[in-house]
Protein backbone atom coordinates (compact mmCIF):
# COMPACT_ATOMS: atom_id res chain seq x y z
CA UNK A 1 0.00 0.00 0.00
CA UNK A 2 2.98 2.47 0.25
CA UNK A 3 3.64 2.39 -3.16
CA UNK A 4 0.18 3.63 -4.52
CA UNK A 5 0.27 6.34 -1.27
CA UNK A 6 3.49 7.82 -2.62
CA UNK A 7 2.74 7.38 -6.23
CA UNK A 8 -1.28 9.72 -5.65
CA UNK A 9 0.74 12.16 -3.36
CA UNK A 10 3.32 12.69 -6.17
CA UNK A 11 0.52 13.51 -8.58
CA UNK A 12 -2.16 14.93 -5.79
CA UNK A 13 0.67 17.22 -4.05
CA UNK A 14 1.39 19.46 -7.32
CA UNK A 15 -2.31 19.88 -8.16
CA UNK A 16 -2.84 21.53 -4.51
CA UNK A 17 0.07 23.35 -4.52
CA UNK A 18 -0.59 24.68 -7.70
CA UNK A 19 -4.68 25.70 -6.68
CA UNK A 20 -3.67 27.62 -3.81
CA UNK A 21 -0.77 29.77 -5.39
CA UNK A 22 -3.28 30.74 -7.89
CA UNK A 23 -5.87 31.83 -6.01
CA UNK A 24 -9.14 33.42 -6.44
CA UNK A 25 -11.62 31.41 -9.26
CA UNK A 26 -8.93 28.68 -9.48
CA UNK A 27 -8.94 28.41 -5.63
CA UNK A 28 -12.74 28.17 -5.03
CA UNK A 29 -13.38 25.82 -7.71
CA UNK A 30 -10.93 23.24 -6.33
CA UNK A 31 -12.47 23.36 -3.30
CA UNK A 32 -16.20 23.34 -4.59
CA UNK A 33 -15.08 20.00 -6.34
CA UNK A 34 -13.36 18.68 -3.37
CA UNK A 35 -16.76 19.38 -1.84
CA UNK A 36 -18.92 17.78 -4.18
CA UNK A 37 -16.46 14.71 -4.02
CA UNK A 38 -17.03 14.62 -0.23
CA UNK A 39 -21.00 14.68 -0.30
CA UNK A 40 -20.93 11.84 -3.18
CA UNK A 41 -18.25 9.65 -0.81
CA UNK A 42 -20.53 10.93 2.20
CA UNK A 43 -23.85 9.42 0.50
CA UNK A 44 -21.79 6.13 -0.62
CA UNK A 45 -20.44 5.76 2.88
CA UNK A 46 -24.22 5.56 4.46
CA UNK A 47 -25.82 3.30 1.93
CA UNK A 48 -22.82 0.95 2.26
CA UNK A 49 -23.63 0.97 5.61
CA UNK A 50 -27.63 0.45 4.70
CA UNK A 51 -28.03 3.68 6.52
CA UNK A 52 -31.04 6.22 5.23
CA UNK A 53 -29.77 8.96 3.46
CA UNK A 54 -32.08 10.52 0.69
CA UNK A 55 -29.07 11.02 -2.28
CA UNK A 56 -30.81 13.47 -4.52
CA UNK A 57 -31.41 15.96 -0.91
CA UNK A 58 -27.82 15.63 -0.03
CA UNK A 59 -26.26 16.13 -3.61
CA UNK A 60 -28.55 19.17 -4.61
CA UNK A 61 -28.92 21.23 -1.14
CA UNK A 62 -25.44 20.83 -1.02
CA UNK A 63 -24.40 21.73 -3.61
CA UNK A 64 -26.82 25.20 -3.02
CA UNK A 65 -24.68 24.83 0.79
CA UNK A 66 -21.33 24.91 -1.33
CA UNK A 67 -22.27 28.07 -4.02
CA UNK A 68 -23.62 30.16 -1.14
CA UNK A 69 -20.99 29.52 1.04
CA UNK A 70 -18.29 29.74 -1.68
CA UNK A 71 -19.76 32.92 -3.27
CA UNK A 72 -19.91 34.71 -0.06
CA UNK A 73 -16.35 33.50 0.87
CA UNK A 74 -14.51 34.82 -2.42
CA UNK A 75 -14.67 38.17 -3.76
CA UNK A 76 -15.73 38.11 -7.28
CA UNK A 77 -15.80 41.36 -9.31
CA UNK A 78 -19.73 42.90 -9.74
CA UNK A 79 -21.17 40.48 -8.02
CA UNK A 80 -23.15 42.05 -5.35
CA UNK A 81 -24.68 39.45 -2.62
CA UNK A 82 -27.72 40.13 -0.18
CA UNK A 83 -26.76 40.42 3.21
CA UNK A 84 -29.58 37.79 4.11
CA UNK A 85 -27.96 35.30 1.82
CA UNK A 86 -27.05 32.86 4.22
CA UNK A 87 -30.17 32.38 6.28
CA UNK A 88 -32.08 32.75 3.53
CA UNK A 89 -30.40 29.85 2.08
CA UNK A 90 -31.01 27.46 5.63
CA UNK A 91 -33.99 27.75 5.44
CA UNK A 92 -34.73 26.94 1.92
CA UNK A 93 -32.29 23.71 2.36
CA UNK A 94 -34.32 22.75 6.12
CA UNK A 95 -37.64 23.62 3.76
CA UNK A 96 -36.46 21.56 0.52
CA UNK A 97 -34.50 17.96 2.80
CA UNK A 98 -37.70 17.91 5.18
CA UNK A 99 -40.70 18.41 1.45
CA UNK A 100 -38.92 15.56 -0.01
CA UNK A 101 -38.83 13.44 2.99
CA UNK A 102 -42.17 13.87 3.87
CA UNK A 103 -43.29 12.95 0.08
CA UNK A 104 -41.27 9.69 0.22
CA UNK A 105 -43.72 6.69 1.17
CA UNK A 106 -41.33 5.15 4.08
CA UNK A 107 -40.68 8.64 6.27
CA UNK A 108 -37.82 8.74 8.22
CA UNK A 109 -36.28 10.98 10.81
CA UNK A 110 -32.87 9.03 10.81
CA UNK A 111 -33.00 9.98 7.00
CA UNK A 112 -33.97 13.43 7.80
CA UNK A 113 -30.53 13.30 10.26
CA UNK A 114 -27.91 12.16 7.58
CA UNK A 115 -28.94 13.89 5.43
CA UNK A 116 -28.28 17.57 7.13
CA UNK A 117 -25.35 16.52 8.78
CA UNK A 118 -23.75 15.82 5.29
CA UNK A 119 -25.11 18.66 3.63
CA UNK A 120 -24.30 21.46 6.37
CA UNK A 121 -21.35 19.67 7.89
CA UNK A 122 -19.44 19.55 4.59
CA UNK A 123 -19.73 22.23 2.61
CA UNK A 124 -19.75 25.06 5.70
CA UNK A 125 -16.68 23.53 6.80
CA UNK A 126 -14.65 23.03 4.20
CA UNK A 127 -15.96 26.70 2.69
CA UNK A 128 -13.52 28.39 5.77
CA UNK A 129 -9.80 27.04 3.61
CA UNK A 130 -11.55 29.92 0.61
CA UNK A 131 -11.32 32.32 4.07
CA UNK A 132 -8.21 31.66 4.61
CA UNK A 133 -7.00 31.79 1.23
CA UNK A 134 -8.37 35.39 0.69
CA UNK A 135 -7.04 36.84 3.87
CA UNK A 136 -5.28 39.81 2.46
CA UNK A 137 -1.16 39.64 1.99
CA UNK A 138 -0.53 36.27 4.38
CA UNK A 139 -3.89 34.01 2.72
CA UNK A 140 -1.11 32.35 0.32
CA UNK A 141 0.96 31.32 3.02
CA UNK A 142 -0.94 30.53 5.56
CA UNK A 143 -2.77 28.19 3.57
CA UNK A 144 0.30 26.51 3.28
CA UNK A 145 1.13 26.57 7.02
CA UNK A 146 -2.05 24.71 7.64
CA UNK A 147 -2.45 22.05 4.72
CA UNK A 148 1.66 21.41 4.74
CA UNK A 149 1.42 20.44 9.07
CA UNK A 150 -1.47 18.53 8.35
CA UNK A 151 0.43 16.63 5.91
CA UNK A 152 3.48 16.57 7.95
CA UNK A 153 0.89 15.36 11.46
CA UNK A 154 -0.64 12.42 8.86
CA UNK A 155 2.81 11.77 7.48
CA UNK A 156 4.27 11.53 10.60
CA UNK A 157 1.56 9.92 12.81
CA UNK A 158 1.21 7.10 9.77
CA UNK A 159 5.26 6.24 9.99
CA UNK A 160 5.48 6.90 13.60
CA UNK A 161 2.38 4.21 14.36
CA UNK A 162 3.72 1.99 11.88
CA UNK A 163 7.20 1.35 13.78
CA UNK A 164 6.49 2.28 17.09
CA UNK A 165 2.73 1.98 18.19
CA UNK A 166 2.33 -0.22 20.55
CA UNK A 167 -0.82 1.56 22.59
CA UNK A 168 -4.14 1.84 20.45
CA UNK A 169 -5.69 4.96 20.47
CA UNK A 170 -9.60 4.44 19.75
CA UNK A 171 -9.53 0.75 19.17
CA UNK A 172 -13.50 1.12 18.68
CA UNK A 173 -13.10 4.04 16.46
CA UNK A 174 -9.92 3.75 14.13
CA UNK A 175 -8.37 0.38 15.27
CA UNK A 176 -5.12 1.19 13.62
CA UNK A 177 -4.24 4.87 15.28
CA UNK A 178 -2.10 4.52 17.99
CA UNK A 179 -0.82 6.95 20.68
CA UNK A 180 2.78 6.50 19.66
CA UNK A 181 1.78 7.77 15.96
CA UNK A 182 -0.63 10.47 16.93
CA UNK A 183 2.40 12.12 19.52
CA UNK A 184 4.87 11.36 16.83
CA UNK A 185 2.44 13.07 14.27
CA UNK A 186 2.03 16.08 16.02
CA UNK A 187 5.76 16.75 17.37
CA UNK A 188 6.71 16.81 13.44
CA UNK A 189 3.60 18.78 13.14
CA UNK A 190 4.81 21.48 15.72
CA UNK A 191 8.72 20.99 13.76
CA UNK A 192 7.25 22.02 10.44
CA UNK A 193 5.19 24.86 11.75
CA UNK A 194 8.26 26.43 13.14
CA UNK A 195 10.08 26.13 9.98
CA UNK A 196 7.29 27.46 7.93
CA UNK A 197 7.30 30.68 10.46
CA UNK A 198 10.96 30.56 9.94
CA UNK A 199 10.96 30.83 6.15
CA UNK A 200 7.94 32.48 4.87
CA UNK A 201 5.79 33.33 8.03
CA UNK A 202 8.33 35.68 10.23
CA UNK A 203 6.51 38.70 9.90
CA UNK A 204 3.08 37.44 10.55
CA UNK A 205 3.39 35.94 14.04
CA UNK A 206 6.27 34.94 16.39
CA UNK A 207 7.77 31.37 16.88
CA UNK A 208 5.99 30.81 20.03
CA UNK A 209 2.55 31.50 17.82
CA UNK A 210 3.75 28.94 15.28
CA UNK A 211 4.46 26.29 17.86
CA UNK A 212 1.13 27.06 19.11
CA UNK A 213 -0.37 27.02 16.38
CA UNK A 214 1.24 23.71 14.98
CA UNK A 215 0.13 22.35 18.15
CA UNK A 216 -3.65 23.01 17.74
CA UNK A 217 -3.17 21.89 13.92
CA UNK A 218 -2.20 18.81 14.58
CA UNK A 219 -4.69 18.13 17.67
CA UNK A 220 -7.69 19.38 16.06
CA UNK A 221 -6.88 18.09 12.55
CA UNK A 222 -6.25 13.82 14.67
CA UNK A 223 -9.71 14.68 16.25
CA UNK A 224 -11.13 15.83 12.93
CA UNK A 225 -9.77 12.85 11.11
CA UNK A 226 -11.33 10.29 14.03
CA UNK A 227 -14.59 12.20 13.64
CA UNK A 228 -14.82 10.82 10.34
CA UNK A 229 -14.07 7.60 11.43
CA UNK A 230 -16.46 7.35 13.50
CA UNK A 231 -19.02 7.53 10.44
CA UNK A 232 -17.22 5.13 8.52
CA UNK A 233 -17.01 2.74 11.23
CA UNK A 234 -20.77 2.92 12.56
CA UNK A 235 -21.44 1.67 8.63
CA UNK A 236 -18.85 -0.75 8.70
CA UNK A 237 -16.74 1.02 5.83
CA UNK A 238 -12.59 0.94 5.62
CA UNK A 239 -12.33 4.18 3.34
CA UNK A 240 -14.41 6.61 1.78
CA UNK A 241 -13.94 5.46 -1.81
CA UNK A 242 -11.18 3.46 -3.68
CA UNK A 243 -10.71 7.09 -5.70
CA UNK A 244 -7.17 8.02 -4.61
CA UNK A 245 -5.08 4.49 -4.47
CA UNK A 246 -3.46 4.34 -1.32
CA UNK A 247 -4.96 6.97 0.64
CA UNK A 248 -9.15 5.91 0.33
CA UNK A 249 -10.91 8.34 -0.66
CA UNK A 250 -11.20 12.58 -0.75
CA UNK A 251 -13.42 12.66 2.50
CA UNK A 252 -10.61 10.60 3.78
CA UNK A 253 -7.94 13.03 2.62
CA UNK A 254 -10.14 16.13 3.72
CA UNK A 255 -11.28 14.76 6.66
CA UNK A 256 -9.18 16.59 9.05
CA UNK A 257 -10.44 20.24 7.62
CA UNK A 258 -13.97 19.33 8.25
CA UNK A 259 -13.28 20.87 12.49
CA UNK A 260 -9.62 22.16 11.43
CA UNK A 261 -10.43 24.82 8.88
CA UNK A 262 -13.08 27.05 10.64
CA UNK A 263 -11.52 27.04 13.47
CA UNK A 264 -8.07 28.20 12.35
CA UNK A 265 -9.63 30.77 9.94
CA UNK A 266 -11.47 32.29 13.63
CA UNK A 267 -8.51 31.87 15.44
CA UNK A 268 -6.26 33.88 12.50
CA UNK A 269 -9.23 36.55 12.82
CA UNK A 270 -10.50 36.99 16.26
CA UNK A 271 -7.43 35.91 18.48
CA UNK A 272 -4.18 36.72 16.10
CA UNK A 273 -6.28 39.77 14.65
CA UNK A 274 -4.90 38.62 10.83
CA UNK A 275 -7.12 39.66 8.51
Amino acid sequence: MLLPRILTALIGIPVVLAAIHFGGIVYMTFIGCIILLCLYEYGLILLAGKKPIHRFSLMFFGLLMAVVALLGRAPIPNLELPNNLYPFAISIVIFGVLFFEVLTSKRSWERVCNTFTGIFFIPWSLAHMINIRDIATYGEYLTLFMIITVWVSDTGAYFSGRFLGRHKLNKEVSPKKTWEGAIGGTLLAIGAAALMQHLFLSTCFTMKTALALGLLIAFVGQVSDLAESIIKRSTGVKDSSNLLPGHGGFLDRFDSYLLLAPLFYYVLLYVLNIK
